[in-house]
């Protein structure tokens, strides 16, 4: 029993070691892929605050002022979300109306 331990002890040693050590070639070559040394390569994303914020994500300028519009505009009236408001509203006052009427009966 005690060797069947210590080899699984030694297992998971040497296999948390492996993962470790996967994990600093993945960050190596992460690093070599984005190549530091290209003053054209950018990140994936930046953000610029100025007068108007401005966001670039791989390459393509957003207007962020328009997005947050756009977003506005579109959660100014979504029909599901009205429905199930209507729904729960319903079943809320039907519930408690059922309630109120079954505690009469009861007193």
């Amino acid at each position: 029993m005690a060797s069947f331990i210590g080899k699984c002890i030694l297992a998971c040693a040497v296999m948390f070691f492996g993962v470790l050590v996967g994990m600093q070639q993945a960050n190596n070559g992460m690093l070599e892929m984005k190549g530091y040394q290209d003053p054209d390569l950018k990140g994936a994303l930046s953000i610029s605050e100025g007068d108007a914020k401005e966001a670039s994500i791989l390459g393509h300028e957003i207007d962020l002022e328009e997005k947050q519009k756009e977003l506005e505009q579109l959660e100014a009236f979504n029909l599901f979300s009205s429905a199930g408001r209507a729904l729960a509203d319903s079943v809320t006052n039907c519930a408690k109306s059922v309630y109120d009427w079954i505690k009469e009966k009861t007193e």
